[in-house]
């Protein structure tokens, strides 16, 4: 496996930026545009899907990236439950509901399958250093 040296590589944040993309360009239509509460809290959802991925990324140690792929994880589903609110009260079409939904739950099958590959190397590490440990008594 090819080592990722910047956030921006990893297939996550890729489509976590491009799903953000698409949450504001479906918020600043009316009617939902005019819901300033609800469209800034879809925003700010989705946004922090991708900022957790980035700033997980950059903390350097597995234990905390895999904590904010945790956080990133769950900005995702709160997201997707704030995309039901719109279509239920009227804001959203079928359609735009439906690709947005589809979006965020790829979203959060890329982040939970990072999250399980991190937690399978931080195993694999604690694993060589007990073997370590051990080969040195």
């Amino acid at each position: 496996m090819a080592r990722i040296d910047r956030f921006e590589d990893l297939i996550a944040w890729q489509k976590a930026r491009s799903f953000t993309k698409e949450v504001y360009t479906v918020t600043r239509n009316e009617p939902l545009s005019k819901d300033f509460r609800l469209s800034n809290q879809i925003q700010g959802a989705a946004v922090s899907i991708m900022s957790n991925i980035a700033e997980g990324f950059e903390r350097g140690g597995r234990g905390e990236f895999q904590q904010f792929l945790s956080t990133a994880k769950g900005s995702c589903a709160e997201t997707r439950s704030q995309l039901y609110v719109a279509f239920d009260v009227g804001y959203l079409g079928q359609v735009q509901f439906k690709r947005l939904l589809e979006q965020a739950e790829e979203v959060g099958r890329l982040v939970g399958g990072l999250r399980a590959a991190v937690q399978r190397q931080r195993e694999q590490a604690k694993k060589k250093t007990k073997d370590e440990k051990r080969a040195g008594q």
